[in-house]
């Protein structure tokens, strides 16, 4: 082998290598949604930049193709905001942050998410508007972003998700939202229909 072809084959070999680690974006997301986070109880201690891939990070799940699949943080003491890049995790489906300290805008970039299947946001204190491109996601069968200060209006593309997607719960109570009054119980809504034509 000559020089040539060593220094090639190495170079082809640095390249490969480089390309595997560029490939890890989703640790990359995941470590600095961490970063932009107040962790007073060091349950993301375990997420470290330097493994291959994030699927051993306690709280996170991954498929069988080391795809980043599930994130559970309920309840754990987290405070801080949402960054824009966590838009990037296309192949989550579970998103739990309920009942945090997290703070800030819930992210545009939330409707490139499309395999999501549970959003649950609630008892936070998100504050600006619910974003409407969270209508792209037809698989969100569960969104919760009750108790905390958003404002605004409910947007027709998210609600529309109820008919032409499979949402079954949207929770939107006990927040700043325009056309809504708060409620110490819950609320019954009534739907009253024709009764189906007879085929006779």
């Amino acid at each position: 082998m000559g020089a040539h072809s060593a220094a090639a084959a190495l170079f082809a070999g640095l390249l490969g290598f480089a390309t595997l680690v560029s490939c890890n974006t989703e640790g990359d997301i995941l470590y600095a949604q961490r970063q932009a986070w107040k962790d007073v109880n060091d349950v993301l201690v375990s997420w470290d930049p330097t493994l291959v891939n994030p699927c051993t990070w306690l709280h996170i799940t991954c498929n069988n193709d080391n795809s980043v699949v599930r994130v559970d943080l309920g309840s754990a003491g987290l405070s801080g905001s949402l960054i824009p890049e966590l838009g990037g995790l296309t192949n989550l489906q579970y998103l739990r942050l309920h009942e945090n300290s997290l703070t800030g805008t819930i992210p545009q970039s939330f409707g490139n998410l499309t395999n999501l299947i549970r959003l649950e946001l609630q008892k936070n204190a998100f504050s600006g508007t619910i974003p409407a491109s969270l209508g792209n996601i037809k698989t969100m069968e569960f969104m919760r972003v009750d108790r905390n200060s958003l404002t605004g209006t409910v947007p027709l593309e998210v609600l529309s998700l109820v008919l032409v997607g499979n949402l079954t719960e949207l929770n939107v109570a006990r927040n700043n939202l325009d056309g809504t009054v708060g409620s110490a119980g819950p609320r019954v809504t009534t739907i009253i229909q024709d009764r189906m034509k007879s085929s006779g």
